[in-house]
């Protein structure tokens, strides 16, 4: 998240661009061990509102955290490439042997059945902004309809959304994007992208 983080901060933002250990807790424990510390963080900073930027699981942690928790200083959201209804690639690939002790135990709860994290947590009922690429990648033939190589555009979408932008970009490499980069600057400055696709 680099060349985001670079963006942002040139046009006057405030950032901590924390990651956090993907492969080795569930996306409760995730959310709890990432979101926290960042937004306190953000407040040792004094930033005010804390927005986020998130790319593909970090959403769904921002969203699982903002289920059971409150941010009084809450300001927008804008998700990159997030599996907000599941993903179909986990259904496919969950049991092949290995599969979660290389990608950890949060993986198996990103799929579409009934033990999908993404789908327990209900529409946003705060401003976010989803952006979702449209070109494929060599695992696209596994999933169905338009997608960005890991997440389909159907699944990117999210109930209570405030707006939503497919664009010509891969899912590993959104957040390089320079008009991805414009698009989010756009909506935390003001809460829309410069086009929407409903």
């Amino acid at each position: 998240m680099a060349d985001m983080a670079d963006a942002l901060i040139q046009a006057g933002y405030l950032v901590v661009n924390d990651g956090y250990p993907s492969r080795e807790a569930q996306i409760e424990e995730l959310a709890m061990a990432a979101v926290p510390p960042a937004v306190e963080k953000c407040r040792a900073q004094g930033a005010k509102p804390i927005n986020f930027v998130t790319h593909s699981m970090g959403g769904i942690l921002v969203r699982s955290y903002l289920a059971e928790n409150e941010i009084p200083e809450l300001g927008r959201v804008v998700m990159l490439g997030p599996p907000n209804h599941g993903s179909e690639l986990v259904d496919r690939l969950r049991n092949i042997p290995g599969f979660t002790l290389v990608y950890g135990p949060a993986i198996e709860q990103l799929g579409t059945d009934e033990t999908s994290v993404p789908l327990q947590l209900g529409p946003a009922d705060y401003e976010v902004g989803v952006i979702i690429g449209q070109t494929a990648g060599p695992l696209s033939g596994m999933l169905p309809g338009e997608d960005d190589g890991m997440v389909t555009v159907e699944s990117a979408r999210l109930d209570g959304m405030t707006g939503f932008i497919v664009m010509d970009t891969s899912h590993t490499f959104v957040m390089n994007n320079d008009e991805v980069i414009s698009q989010t600057l756009l909506f935390l400055a003001e809460g829309r992208f410069e086009q929407a696709v409903q």
